[in-house]
C-alpha cells in the first residue's frame, strides 16, 4: 500500500491536488475536513476528543483493505515536533509495508487568501464560507503552522512545491511522476 502525505498551510491547496491526483492514480483521498466538518455540524464546535477518534477508525479500516493507497492531507508545525502527528497514522499503516511519500505545498498568503475563497473549497469545507472569518483563521493558523525552512525535512520520499503558479492538474503530475504512484 501507498500512504501520500499531502501537508501545507492552510488553503495551500491541499484538498485540491489530491482530488486531480485522485483522477489520475488509483490512490482515495482522505482530506482533513473529512472528519472536521461533520463533527462541526453535529457538535457544534471543533469537538478535539471525536475527530482524532473518527480519523483512527477510518485510517485503521483503510488500512486493512486491500486498496492501492491513500491521500491524507493535513498543516504540520515546524515550530515543534513537526513529525509527531504523522507518527500515528505511520504507526497504523506500518504493520500493512506502506510505502510513504511527503509532499508539502507552499505559496504565498495572498495567493492562499484567494484560494479561501474559491468555489471548489467552500462546496467542501461549510466552515470555510464565512470568508471573513475563514481569513482569519487562515492569519491566525500562520502564527502556528508554517512552512518547513530548507533542509530541514530530511524524510525519504519526500517532495517541496512551490505551487503559487501551478494548477493542481500540474501539481498532481509532479507528484505522481516523483514518487511513480
Amino acid at each position: 500500500m501507498k500512504l501520500l502525505f499531502i501537508f501545507g498551510n492552510a488553503a495551500v491547496g491541499k484538498m485540491t491536488v489530491g482530488q486531480e491526483l485522485m483522477k489520475i492514480t488509483d490512490l482515495r483521498l482522505f482530506h482533513n475536513h473529512m472528519m472536521l466538518e461533520p463533527v462541526l455540524e453535529i457538535f457544534g464546535d471543533k469537538n478535539n476528543n471525536a475527530i482524532p477518534r473518527l480519523r483512527t477508525v477510518i485510517l485503521e479500516e483503510f488500512a486493512a483493505t486491500q486498496h492501492y493507497g491513500l491521500i491524507v492531507t493535513g498543516m504540520l508545525s515546524f515550530h515543534a515536533d513537526y513529525d509527531a502527528p504523522l507518527v500515528p497514522i505511520r504507526k497504523i499503516f506500518e504493520p500493512y509495508n506502506t510505502d510513504f511519500y511527503y509532499a508539502e505545498l507552499v505559496t504565498s498568503k495572498e495567493v492562499r487568501l484567494q484560494r479561501n475563497a474559491t468555489e471548489n473549497r467552500l462546496r467542501h469545507k461549510a466552515s470555510k464560507r464565512d470568508i471573513e472569518a475563514s481569513n482569519k483563521r487562515l492569519l491566525s493558523d500562520d502564527k502556528n503552522y508554517c512552512a518547513s525552512s530548507d533542509g530541514q525535512i530530511t524524510w525519504e520520499n519526500y517532495i517541496k512545491i512551490d505551487n503559487t503558479d501551478l494548477s493542481a492538474e500540474a501539481v498532481a503530475r509532479i507528484i505522481k511522476e516523483r514518487f511513480l504512484l
